[in-house]
């Protein structure tokens, strides 16, 4: 006869799976967060309507249509990889859309008189941002960091819709072998507000840390 106990190893697999896409796609959505919002205040009018069109763009489609173009119909036109690193790129270049915002936000909080004195000193845009903007706005903006993390955890449950094991594929394919759906989705919504409650504590130790005494 089936029991959970069977199924504790998918549990496992779908568990990690879903830390892994989150890991890994956050650090992917940072990178590129900051380069689009570097082009979104850079003086050079191409690139700032660049990093404009980038941020409209994703964030005016949903992740699950993106997870769908890039697992189906870029083999279309011959671009293939692996099922797990396609949801991971899909899901980094949809979610940098939001850090990038967050970013920003950061960025705008800082007075004007920051870039003009690097300026002054004789700073190219490029030393302003890395050395004097942000990492003062970095400071400012490490809670909602986590809340953009969290809504990356939350959407990693999308990467089932393309055939992806994490957390809630495997929760539906226990759920058919045992039928016990009430269970098995709670333990899973237990699982994912665990993960959300690390990376929201993580934040909160670190914004505790990075803290200017006024």
């Amino acid at each position: 006869m089936t029991g959970w106990t069977d199924f504790v190893g998918e549990f496992a697999e779908g568990a990690l799976n879903t830390v892994l896409l989150t890991v890994f796609s956050a650090l992917g959505a940072i990178v590129v967060a900051v380069v689009i919002t570097a082009f979104r205040i850079c003086p050079v009018r191409p690139l700032r309507a660049f990093g404009t069109g980038y941020v409209e763009l994703f964030q005016n489609i949903p992740l699950a249509v993106w997870l769908v173009l890039f697992v189906f119909a870029l083999p279309v036109v011959g671009i293939q990889f692996a099922l797990f690193p396609t949801a991971v790129v899909a899901t980094a270049l949809y979610m940098a859309s939001y850090y990038a915002e967050t970013l920003r936000s950061g960025i705008n909080g800082i007075g004007t008189g920051q870039a003009e004195a690097a300026r002054a000193l004789g700073l190219g845009f490029g030393q302003t941002l890395r050395c004097v903007i942000l990492p003062q706005a970095l400071r400012t903006i490490v809670q909602p960091l986590g809340n953009v993390t969290i809504q990356l955890l939350m959407n990693t449950a999308l990467a089932a819709a393309v055939g992806v094991i994490e957390l809630t594929e495997a929760t539906n394919r226990v759920n058919l072998a045992l039928a016990e759906p009430l269970p098995l989705y709670v333990g899973a919504g237990v699982c994912y507000a665990a993960l959300a409650l690390i990376i929201s504590g993580v934040a909160g130790l670190v914004d505790r840390k990075l803290v200017l005494p006024r």
